[in-house]
């Protein structure tokens, strides 16, 4: 007799008394385990916020304690802190957001831009990780109310034929928020209108590496300003980069 017959036999031969606590066991086991994954998931998870708030800052992208990260965790997300220093923070620090905007009591207060991290991720399902930050270029074109038109290819790296401006609206708001909601609609960076800039992606380093290719094509698209008035690449180029994207770089096997 193989051995899962006879361990069968025994179990099936066994009191039901003694069955049931089996059965308990095994369910309480699996949950612990299921339980400890989640832990560590969302404790790497917090961990990676706060790498990518540090590089953010380091970077020169948000300098300071300016800007904020946030990434989407079961049905809510994970946010960096209101006003700490990024190098102070710990795992542990990274405030929970539910869906409805509710956090816990015990925990630190939420970056204040936490009204317009919810309403992107609610706008959108395939958005994992925001990057929010004052890089200086981007910034400079926002404050002078200049979308970045597209003066080179690379714009459609955002999704689309411009980094679209989106008006003004006093921090922490939710007008802010419905404005970043529209923004975001059908591109992944905008710029905040004297403010700043905004990037998203499904991960945490997609947000933060199309924040960085913000930031540089701002600073180029400066550059071209203090020359003279740019040329623009018309729609149907812009539509040929766009469908080129599509393909760009490493595909999955069969793509």
């Amino acid at each position: 007799m193989r051995h899962g017959s006879r361990l069968s036999s025994y179990f099936s031969q066994a009191s039901p008394r003694f069955q049931l606590q089996r059965v308990d066991s095994i369910f309480h086991e699996t949950a612990r385990r299921v339980m400890t994954n989640q832990t560590i998931n969302e404790t790497w998870l917090r961990q990676e916020v706060i790498d990518t708030a540090l590089m953010m800052s380091e970077t020169g992208l948000s300098p300071g304690r300016s800007g904020n990260v946030s990434c989407r965790w079961g049905e809510g997300m994970l946010i960096t802190p209101s006003g700490v220093e990024y190098g102070d923070i710990l795992t542990g620090e990274i405030v929970f957001v539910d869906a409805n905007g509710a956090s816990d009591e015990r925990a630190l207060t939420p970056s204040s831009e936490w009204q317009f991290h919810l309403s992107a991720y609610r706008s959108r399902a395939d958005i994992g990780a925001i990057v929010h930050c004052h890089s200086l270029n981007a910034t400079a074109l926002a404050c002078a109310h200049k979308p970045i038109p597209a003066f080179h290819y690379m714009v459609a790296v955002a999704g689309g034929v411009d980094i679209p401006l989106m008006p003004y609206a006093t921090f922490g708001t939710k007008k802010l928020g419905q404005h970043v909601a529209r923004g975001l609609k059908d591109r992944n960076a905008c710029l905040l209108a004297n403010h700043g800039q905004i990037a998203v992606g499904p991960n945490l380093k997609a947000a933060l590496d199309l924040a960085t290719e913000v930031e540089t094509l701002a600073a180029q698209y400066l550059k071209v300003l203090e020359i003279g008035r740019p040329k623009l690449l018309d729609e149907k180029e812009m539509a040929r980069v766009l469908k080129k994207f599509q393909t760009y770089g490493q595909q999955p096997s069969g793509k």
